[in-house]
Parts: structure tokens; sequence; C-alpha cells
């Protein structure tokens, strides 16, 4: 990396010239500043920039961040972002780079974290299922809620509140009901809207007091569908926040199952159900795992009709660990921290002809799949999938098979 030039006397605030080397987990580029590498915001690799530095302190650890305020040298992959809090909002980190650059950058991210595990070096990673939505594609908000009952969101480098009317990635009704909700729900310091774009129900949580809103709130559940399932979602359950997305890779797990009617199909982390039901269509029989009480609840009701359905309530590897039967096919979709080892033991001793792994961060599904493969399964395919346009998000979708 080429180290920073430091700013000139008379600057009434921290600036440094930095070259842009490589995007770093968080969706920043790294620099060098004073022989340490520091996170930028708003930069491109291989850009040169002037970056406000902002030094700040959390948990009795020290930090150092950038800020871009001015480009030198520009990426040809450098786009005007459309957002006007983009930068003081932090909450999308890639506006200011074109689609298609994305899409390369986040398949490279997957690489560079199967370079770093000897048996995943030689695997081929497929090129990323781009979204088909890049803007309002969120089914899902969380907003700070300061000053007066305000909405808005809280930068992460700077950690200053952003008052916001409109986000650009939010489904237009979360949009349409931030509006109304705006100043009138100084009762709380969190507001959480889901929204089913396919059936039109709502969430919005907690129940607000105020007499000027004309939308009902404090909903303990709303309904989703998926491929024409519907799925209750309650107020703690996982779901994905980018419904068209989530039906594509619902379709692409199931179709990396080759289920033919025959098969005993695990659905561990299963959440609401998601998988396991999309799979009791064409399986002979599916047990579901979910840990969360929540879940289960909501899964209940999803599965009620469905009689090759069964859910397990409990830790994913005690179930594994207990099962006699050995399945002919496991989906992992664990959550960001990936499975517990003791999971990936047992599921190494059932030894499953076929795996499907989902996950949504590249560094837990390469520390598990390597684990995976010395344990004798081999990887067939490893497919990202854009979920989250203009962040520096991905989910993945590994299928394993077991050797002949």
């Amino acid at each position: 990396m080429t180290a920073a030039k430091r700013p000139q006397t008379g600057d009434q605030s921290e600036h440094a010239e930095l070259y842009l080397d490589r995007m770093g987990d968080l969706g920043d580029t790294l620099a060098d500043l004073d022989g340490e590498p520091v996170n930028v915001f708003g930069g491109i690799p291989g850009e040169r920039v002037v970056a406000r530095i902002v030094r700040y302190r959390r948990r009795r650890k020290h930090y150092v961040s950038g800020i871009v305020t001015d480009v030198l040298e520009p990426s040809p992959h450098r786009v005007p972002p459309p957002c006007p809090f983009f930068g003081p909002c932090t909450g999308c980190q890639w506006q200011h780079i074109d689609y298609e650059h994305q899409l390369r950058l986040k398949r490279a991210h997957v690489v560079d974290r199967f370079q770093e595990h000897g048996p995943l070096r030689n695997v081929e990673v497929s090129s990323v299922m781009p979204a088909l939505e890049r803007f309002e594609y969120r089914n899902h908000a969380r907003f700070t809620v300061r000053k007066q009952g305000r909405l808005g969101f809280v930068n992460r480098i700077t950690r200053r509140f952003v008052e916001i009317d409109r986000c650009m990635l939010m489904a237009p009704w979360i949009n349409d009901t931030l509006a109304e909700l705006n100043g009138l729900c100084g009762e709380t310091s969190q507001l959480t809207m889901r929204y089913g774009v396919n059936t039109g129900e709502w969430l919005i949580q907690p129940h607000l007091q105020s007499r000027d809103i004309r939308r009902f709130t404090g909903q303990p559940h709303y309904e989703e569908k998926l491929l024409g399932h519907r799925f209750r979602v309650g107020s703690p359950s996982f779901f994905q926040v980018n419904t068209r997305q989530a039906e594509r890779m619902l379709e692409l797990v199931r179709e990396r199952l080759r289920l033919t009617g025959r098969e005993t199909v695990v659905d561990a982390y299963a959440g609401v159900g998601v998988f396991a039901v999309a799979a009791a269509e064409r399986a002979r029989r599916v047990i579901a795992i979910e840990e969360s009480r929540a879940a289960v609840e909501d899964a209940a009701v999803n599965a009620s009709a469905i009689k090759n359905l069964e859910y397990v309530e409990g830790k994913t590897e005690h179930v594994l660990s207990s099962m006699r039967e050995t399945p002919d096919a496991v989906v992992l979709d664990p959550p960001r921290s990936g499975c517990h080892e003791a999971a990936l033991q047992a599921l190494i001793g059932l030894a499953p002809p076929r795996v499907i792994y989902v996950s949504c961060d590249p560094a837990s599904l390469a520390r598990d799949l390597a684990y995976l493969v010395e344990g004798r399964y081999a990887i067939e395919s490893v497919q990202p999938i854009d979920m989250f346009p203009h962040t520096h998000h991905i989910e993945c979708v590994a299928t394993l098979t077991q050797p002949a």
C-alpha cells in the first residue's frame, strides 16, 4: 500500500491523501495511514482520494477510519450515487460503484475467503446471480428514533444520527409509512417495519400510541408468500429481506437437491420453514430443525397442512448427533456465524450423500466448507446470489456431495 500524505498546515480537521488498495470485510477500501491499515468509506480500489480521518474509541479500543471527501484519481467504475443520504447514512456502502463491478467485487470477496483455506483453493466460484431489483427491494427496515420521534439511521463510523425521509433500498410501502410515522414515534428508540411484498400485510413494532397514526401497529406477526406458499413470520423470527431474490434462491436450492419424491431431507437451522416447505413438495419426508421457539411457533402454522414435514425444536448439533437414519440430503442455513463445529462433526458422521449450504457470510462459509471437505465431502458448485445490491453483503449456495 502507498503511504498517505499528511494534511497541510492550517487544516481545521484531519484529512489525508490516500491510495486505496483493496476492499475490506466491511465493504470499505483499505489504505495505509502512518504505516497502519485504515478502512475508508466511499472509495474504490485503485483510486487516489482525500479522506477525512475519524478517530474514535469503542469498548476500550481505539479505531481509525476514513471517509472520502475528494476523488483525485477516480476509478472507471465510479458513478454518481443516486441517494442524497449516501455517505452520511452508511447503510449502503457501494452506491458509488457501477452495478456490474459490484458483482465482480462480491465474487472476488468469496474467492479471497476461499483462498485462505487450503482445501478450497481450487474451488470454482460462479459469477454472481444479479438481483432483479437494484432499488426498492428491502421488505424489512429498522429505524433509530431521535429528536421528537424523527426516524433515521446512525452512521456506523461517526455514530451521528441521520434523519431520512426516504430510503432507496426500501419497498415503496415502507417509505410511504416512514413519511406517515415521522415525528410520531417519540415513545420508542427503535422502530421496525416488515412488509409482505406478495401479500400486502405488514408488521410495525412496537405498538405506537399517537392518535394521529392511521396504520395498525404492534402486530406480533405478518404473512408473506414465497413461490405460492404462505408463511407466518413473527416479529423476532428471521426472514429474507429481499423477497424476489429469496424466491429465486429457493428455486435454486430445490433444483440442487435433485429430489425425486423418494428422499428424506433434513432442513437444519430451518427458521419459519421456507426450505422445508419447498422441499416437502418433492420429497418423501422432511425433518426441520430449529432452536428458536418463536420460529417454531411460526413454522407450526406454516406447515400445519403438510403431512410429510416434521419439526424438531432443538440445536442442530444435538438433533443431528442423535439421528439414527441417514438422510438423503441436508440443507444448512445457519446464522452469520456459521455452523457449530459439533454440527459439522455430526453431519460428517451421518454422511448424507448431498448437502446444500446457504450462507450470508463468506468467511464462515469458507471455514465450514473446508471442514466438510476434510471430512470427505466434495464441492460440486458455489453460486453467489446478490440479495443486497449497493451493499457489500453476498449470499451463497454451495452444493456438496459424497464421493462414490
